[in-house]
């Protein structure tokens, strides 16, 4: 399996991603996470609609609670958009916080079992078995449309650029 060194850093420090980058272009892999309820969902379980990868280390922290609390705030907005909001966190603890935030949706997806997504797009953090942050944009065929690896972990993505990309795909 690939492994890149010092794509990303957390606290200053470089990490090392293991699984292939994605990039824009490429036709999105079909991965599978757990919900909420403990069910498998597919990647392909949304096709047809533009989906948006919210990727984040854990829920346990400020900077992912934000994340996930702009990407529910905007979510409203986004027509046939679907946000699958993804982590190795448990199920349980993904849940627990959308359901105490009152956020319902963002679509969260536990990759702690298999990491088939962090893998599959080249997320995962070899030294601390958590997903870096970041953004991936899908349009209504599958195709790549946008890809963030946030540089340093502590930080938040750029929801602009990312949300511009959502609404060019949602128009055509």
């Amino acid at each position: 399996m690939k492994e890149t060194t010092g794509k990303i850093t957390f606290q200053g420090n470089p990490l090392t991603l293991v699984g292939e980058p994605i990039k824009v272009g490429d036709k999105a892999p079909d991965f599978v996470g757990l919900s909420a309820g403990l069910e498998p969902v597919k990647l392909s379980d949304y096709d047809g609609k533009v989906r948006v990868l919210a990727i984040y280390p854990s829920i346990d922290t400020g900077v992912c609670q934000a994340q996930n609390r702009r990407f529910n705030q905007v979510a409203s907005d986004l027509g046939d958009a679907v946000i699958l909001s993804i982590s190795c966190d448990l199920p349980f603890a993904q849940g627990r916080f959308c359901a105490a935030e009152g956020l319902d949706k963002v679509v969260t997806l536990s990759d702690h079992k298999e990491v088939d997504f962090g893998t599959k797009y080249g997320y995962l953090i070899k030294e601390l078995r958590l997903m870096a942050r970041g953004t991936v944009v899908i349009d209504k065929e599958g195709i790549v449309r946008y890809v963030e690896y946030v540089p340093e972990v502590t930080d938040e993505p750029d929801y602009e650029s990312a949300l511009k990309v959502v609404e060019e795909s949602l128009r055509a």
